[in-house]
């Protein structure tokens, strides 16, 4: 009897490792997925808000947002996303929420104003800067609004240009941002840029609006009598900092879905960045941080290769493992039983 039991006690343990294993494995293929980012070259309404300070923005524009949507809008600077958009853009997002994408939390970037933060802007080739928080392949689409324009009108799809003025496909990554080269068509006054980054890995796309004005500085051009808007600028490093662990897209969860199974995840924060109060991911501009060497890896997945190969290697022979200490023990409590 005591044979049996003990083997029974085995049986038991044996088990309970066999459950854990499905979970190890299950826990490593719902990995988390991100992606996020917005133009910081030129600015993103939503990016030169958040280096305003979302709790007290200094611009009238801005100030209008936050009214509107609140400061999270401004924390979450680069979850400007459609999770299942899948190039479906002008079919998802409504006329008059282009800059929003559709999500009520940003409809203060939807505000139909001529006094938006802007960038000085000249026809001809320009050197694009997209600050991707968490790096993936994928492809970029920038447009320019048409000559009659007018910024004072909510935006619609027809406001735009028909074709991309600039199109990229997996640009090169330097210092947490894409950068790429576009060739900007004439234009004058003041102008929206509208750019669309499409994942190659994912149906996620992200969208921004950056406000540009020709032919003169940043701020002329808009509609008669309107107020002449601030130049727009990437946030300083004490702007980063102090905004950094507020964004509930990077830290309190995010749907994306994974790359390999199509699953929604939840995304995770990088370890410690809300306790080290560093820019972490919440920083639109680089901070002089040296580029990754596994960039090319992240772009990929958004993880390192080596590191989730060991880790389902793990897993494998966990359960392997377990399965053989499962045979083992229902074959020494046969002998068992059968000797008693």
């Amino acid at each position: 009897m005591a044979v049996i039991t003990t083997a029974r006690r085995r049986l038991a343990a044996t088990v309970a490792v066999l459950g854990v294993a499905p979970l190890v494995l299950a826990g490593l293929s719902a990995a988390p997925a991100t992606a996020h980012g917005s133009l910081s070259d030129p600015a993103s309404r939503v990016s030169a808000c958040f280096a305003e300070g979302p709790e007290s923005p200094r611009s009238a524009a801005c100030k209008a947002a936050v009214a509107a949507g609140g400061t999270q809008a401004l924390y979450d600077w680069n979850g400007v996303n459609i999770a299942n958009a899948a190039g479906k853009h002008r079919e998802l997002i409504p006329d008059g929420q282009l800059c929003s994408a559709g999500n009520d939390k940003f409809k203060g970037l939807d505000l139909p104003r001529a006094d938006w933060p802007s960038t000085p802007m000249e026809a001809g080739s320009h050197t694009f800067r997209f600050r991707a928080t968490a790096p993936h392949k994928g492809s970029f689409e920038l447009y320019l609004t048409r000559a009659s324009y007018d910024p004072a009108q909510p935006l619609k799809w027809s406001d735009l240009q028909e074709e991309p003025f600039a199109t990229v496909t997996d640009p090169a990554l330097e210092n947490g941002s894409y950068v790429f080269d576009g060739t900007v068509p004439r234009a004058s006054g003041r102008q929206l840029i509208y750019t669309v980054w499409q994942r190659s890995d994912s149906p996620e796309a992200f969208y921004a609006c950056s406000d540009v004005v020709f032919g003169g500085e940043a701020g002329g051009g808009g509609a008669a009598g309107a107020t002449p808007a601030p130049t727009a600028s990437a946030p300083t490093e004490a702007e980063i900092d102090e905004g950094a662990g507020k964004s509930s897209v990077e830290h309190d969860g995010h749907g994306d879905d994974d790359a390999a199974t199509g699953a929604e995840v939840t995304e995770a924060a990088p370890a410690g960045a809300a306790e080290s109060g560093g820019a972490g991911a919440n920083a639109p501009e680089p901070n002089n941080v040296a580029a990754s060497p596994v960039g090319e890896v992240l772009a990929e997945t958004g993880g390192s290769r080596s590191s989730s190969y060991l880790a389902i290697g793990g897993g494998a022979a966990l359960a392997v493992g377990a399965s053989v200490l499962f045979v083992s023990v229902r074959r020494r409590a046969a002998g068992g039983a059968h000797r008693a």
